[in-house]
């Protein structure tokens, strides 16, 4: 595995906190400290297009590709919803006073990561708010469905996982995951996995098809792990920390393969916190505390 630098966007005037794709190969969304919502193009390296501004930090943003909607979740300030055709605000509410930490969309319903312990279910064609699921004490910091079952796993900080049907919400399973917050959760592309990390640095992989059995634990970085991806091709996984570092592994053998670092590779130079994995030339895209927003080539 050979990893190359390829740019570096900057635009953001306070730390990045998220980046999603905005459905091509070669675009994507990002948000932070700033308020500042901007969208780039790999193809046309630091010319970021900014399409909102939502006036207080955005930790999370969640692409509605049916209708063409960029949720933004504003910190203590609820959500806005921009259509992204005619680059105007559709909808705008205060639907929490409590910080948006991930939002996730499927079957029409949004489901949105609160930082009172809850998730608020939305239904996306009226832009209501459904239901109200208390899952904490403590902030619920991410979401990941898994389509193929039609469950949805969630993240807390009071250190557990929670399993939920999507069909009625339903609580299936709480797993004591984690030796503090857990921070992000994601299923593999084929469904049969859930990967969460945490302030623990640990990643743990369970068993979707084994009643979420354990099957490895890894001591992944020096300090919290904050987001993980998987590769295109579903083969590989990146994580990103607290400690600077991204790193990349081996999906079937959860073997690490590479480091980028401040010392290799010119990496971050404070905490990396969100990534995406794109189709274009597999290019990996990193968020940091830094303002920068960095692309390597992965060439396998």
């Amino acid at each position: 595995m050979i990893i190359r630098k390829v740019d570096t966007f900057s635009g953001h005037r306070d730390s990045v906190y998220t980046i999603i794709s905005d459905n091509t190969d070669h675009g994507f969304y990002s948000a932070g400290g700033d308020g500042f919502v901007i969208q780039w193009d790999l193809k046309k390296p630091d010319l970021g297009k900014l399409v909102a501004k939502a006036g207080v930090s955005v930790y999370s943003l969640c692409l509605d590709t049916t209708n063409d909607f960029l949720w933004i979740g504003q910190n203590f300030e609820g959500i806005q919803v921009l259509d992204i055709v005619n680059n105007k605000i559709e909808y705008a509410s205060k639907v929490t006073a409590s910080a948006i930490f991930d939002i996730k969309i499927w079957n029409n319903k949004a489901l949105l990561a609160l930082g009172d312990g809850v998730i608020a279910v939305m239904d996306v064609p009226s832009l209501s708010v459904q239901k109200h699921i208390k899952v904490s004490g403590n902030s619920v910091r991410s979401i990941s469905v898994n389509p193929s079952t039609g469950e949805f796993a969630v993240g807390d900080s009071e250190w557990n996982v929670h399993i939920f049907d999507f069909d009625g919400f339903k609580l299936k399973k709480t797993i004591s995951a984690h030796t503090n917050s857990v921070f992000s959760v994601q299923y593999s592309p084929d469904g049969n996995f859930l990967f969460t990390t945490g302030r623990d640095a640990h990643i743990k992989i369970w068993d979707v098809r084994n009643d979420y059995e354990a099957v490895k634990d890894v001591a992944a970085h020096m300090y919290a792990v904050n987001n993980i991806v998987f590769s295109p091709d579903g083969k590989h996984f990146a994580t990103c920390s607290m400690d600077k570092s991204i790193k990349l592994w081996d999906a079937e053998t959860f073997r690490l393969k590479k480091i980028i670092d401040r010392s290799r590779l010119a990496g971050h130079a404070t905490s990396v916190n969100k990534l995406i994995w794109t189709n274009f030339e597999n290019q990996l895209v990193s968020c940091s505390d830094d303002r920068m927003i960095s692309v390597w080539e992965v060439a396998i």
